[in-house]
């Protein structure tokens, strides 16, 4: 198995000591195993060196470690729409002094690391952002998919759809074992794909400091043949492929799922509700569950799988236009003890949901995957399920389903239990959350006026927010770093002082439909410009984090810059934002980062935009209906004033 991180061919690799075509020194900064592949010894298997889907792996530059003069500038123009004129004066002190020391300290052993490592962010990111993360990652980690609803409307529909899904599931993963996958590119650019790799057969597991995470890939001696069921929170290993590695057929997979179902009549005890437990609870309940020898055989088969697929039974009632919003919260969150949590486990990097009535979707752990390779799953498998004919082949030597037991037999673990379910129950009610269709237009019409689609979508969210508000935020959108070697994101940081002008202008009733135009298109060429450069490496989210932990790992002092009003300012996303763009009418939804903020995905189409809105309840300033219902006002507004514009040229 793989822990943490992976790269083929030349790599720096984590795998389990029990591998033998490795050999393992301590990497002391992470408590994690490192392996060094040699080239040679990955070159003995042929698949890791023909398959197109690393065929430029190797070749792919590696992330730059970005001037620090330029990022500094950078900084100064992006934390000024949210300060005071004191406060940005302070902080373009602290930034000068920043500059002389410890800056160029922490810079050259940044660019030192850069030249060690493949890729010198991405450790420090899983680690920071996912694995040291002690949150629950149920709605502070892990997002939710929601597919269009399917026609089955009775149990034989459902499970016949889900049998339909695991073998375009199936079908996908051959392209992965097989490496056959196209090399995803950004314009001319090849994209790492390493990410593809990660999303099956891989496991978050709790630990009380820093969980780690572990993947079976396909090209070790004994790879992961099965998924695991969950139905009535009880979990079943089910094999998926017959003795000659042929896949079950779809009507196999069905008459196993019966099977299942037939086992699992009444509830089980609600193990899997543990996984949505606060990390350091989970991690003490984990410890507790292994003691016993039954438990740690069926973590282990759980965290071998493929992926778990779980077939709910209940569904909350929705309220009349409410359906897509309750089905998101079912992807999202399970919906509490009273309905699906506890059939989930939340480790799991994919697991895909089943629900009543064609309700169904996913929920993925975001240790190791962005939305893209996920919706690249999606896209497959609906494609898959859309087909009628049936052109799969038995597979010989079936093997029957066997149920996953859990013994509880302390006191503490019903305990833990017990807390648990009382947990998850109050933060489900404290998830406020819309999906909605923007049916007005779609992507078509920016495009129509020469404007970048992202950007244009990205400054409505900042008219909302000014619009609600009086005010601009932080907010994050996600820059993908995939064109460099173990890629994931950097911030594109949406809220500028082009974009607190645009806001504040189309907010003027005394301003003319042209001027608000012109506004409006230097705000959207802006961010564009700001996301040519994110992408590229030269964004600077990453950049001061980088500069930060060099200081830590060094035994230094946090800087004084990162102590700063404005840097806490800045990383505070009162809005966070994710573009996942999808064939299918599907949508994924996050919670907040923030407890006074909104998440926000989307999927623009070419005629329309589905969006995913969340906040907390607990805030009494935000409301997910709300800031959509602004986003839509925007969108209407951005529209009416380029038209107009274009009307006064005439």
């Amino acid at each position: 198995m793989f822990v943490s991180n992976i790269r083929i061919p030349k790599c720096d690799v984590r795998r389990s000591p029990q591998s033998p075509m490795i050999d393992i020194d301590p990497l002391k900064s992470y408590g994690f195993q490192r392996v060094t592949c040699s080239l040679q010894k990955m070159q003995t298997n042929e698949k890791l060196s023909v398959g197109r889907m690393f065929s430029v792996q190797d070749s792919l530059p590696k992330l730059p470690v970005p001037p620090l003069d330029q990022t500094l500038q950078k900084y100064l123009r992006s934390v000024r729409p949210l300060l005071t004129d004191d406060e940005y004066a302070n902080t373009q002190k602290i930034v000068e002094d920043f500059k002389r020391d410890p800056g160029p300290k922490l810079q050259t052993l940044l660019e030192k690391r850069a030249q060690r490592e493949t890729n010198w962010l991405s450790d420090w990111w899983t680690n920071t952002a996912y694995l040291e993360f002690r949150q629950p990652v149920t709605v502070n980690v892990s997002p939710g998919v929601v597919f269009p609803k399917q026609s089955y409307t009775d149990k034989e529909g459902q499970l016949r759809f889900t049998a339909k899904l695991i073998s375009g599931l199936l079908d996908y993963k051959s392209m992965i074992d097989n490496q056959t996958l196209p090399v995803e590119k950004m314009g001319k650019q090849s994209l790492c794909m390493m990410q593809y790799y990660k999303i099956l057969c891989g496991c978050r597991i709790p630990g009380k400091k820093r969980d780690t995470w572990v993947c079976y890939p396909p090209d070790e001696a004994n790879p992961p043949k099965h998924v695991v069921i969950a139905h009535n929170n009880a979990f079943f290993f089910l094999e998926v492929y017959g003795s000659n590695n042929q896949p079950l057929s779809i009507e196999q997979i069905y008459e196993q799922l019966k099977n299942i179902v037939n086992q699992s009549m009444e509830p089980d005890i609600p193990v899997g509700i543990l996984t949505t437990e606060n990390r350091n609870k989970w991690a003490k309940a984990y410890e507790l569950l292994t003691k016993d020898k039954e438990n740690k055989a069926s973590l282990q088969i759980l965290q071998r799988s493929i992926c778990v697929l779980c077939i709910d039974n209940k569904l909350p009632e929705s309220a009349a236009g409410e359906e897509d919003s309750t089905a998101a919260k079912m992807m999202l969150h399970g919906g509490g003890s009273e309905y699906n949590s506890a059939n989930r486990w939340c480790d799991k990097t994919l697991q895909f949901i089943v629900g009543k009535n064609g309700v169904c979707g996913l929920n993925y752990e975001h240790t190791t995957a962005e939305g893209p390779p996920i919706i690249s799953i999606v896209d497959h498998v609906l494609d898959y399920c859309s087909k009628n004919e049936n052109m799969t082949t038995p597979a010989p030597d079936l093997k029957p389903p066997k149920k996953l037991n859990f013994n509880i037999t302390y006191p503490e673990l019903r305990e833990n239990l017990k807390e648990a379910e009382e947990n998850i129950d109050s933060l489900v009610k404290d998830v406020d959350l819309t999906v909605f269709k923007f049916t007005e237009y779609g992507k078509n019409f920016p495009k129509s006026q020469k404007l970048s689609p992202d950007s244009f979508i990205q400054m409505a969210f900042q008219l909302a927010y000014f619009r609600l508000y009086s005010k601009p935020c932080a907010t994050y959108e996600t820059a993908s770093l995939r064109q460099f070697q173990l890629g994931r994101t950097d911030t594109i940081r949406s809220c500028s002082i082009e974009s607190l002008e645009f806001s504040k202008g189309m907010m003027d009733p005394t301003l003319s439909k042209q001027k608000k135009a012109e506004l409006l298109k230097k705000a959207v060429t802006g961010h564009k410009n700001y996301v040519a450069e994110a992408v590229k490496g030269q964004g600077i989210d990453r950049h001061l984090l980088g500069l930060k932990l060099a200081a830590l790992q060094n035994n230094m002092k946090v800087p004084a810059l990162h102590m700063d009003v404005a840097y806490s300012l800045s990383c505070h996303h009162n809005v966070s934002t994710s573009q996942v763009p999808a064939k299918y009418e599907a949508c994924l939804v996050f919670g907040p980062t923030v407890p006074d903020g909104y998440g926000v995905c989307y999927n623009p189409q070419e005629k329309q935009i589905l969006l995913g809105v969340s906040a907390f309840n607990c805030c009494p300033e935000t409301e997910s209906r709300r800031f959509k219902d602004s986003i839509h006002q925007s969108l209407m507004d951005m529209k009416s004033v380029l038209e107009g514009s274009i009307q006064s040229k005439l």
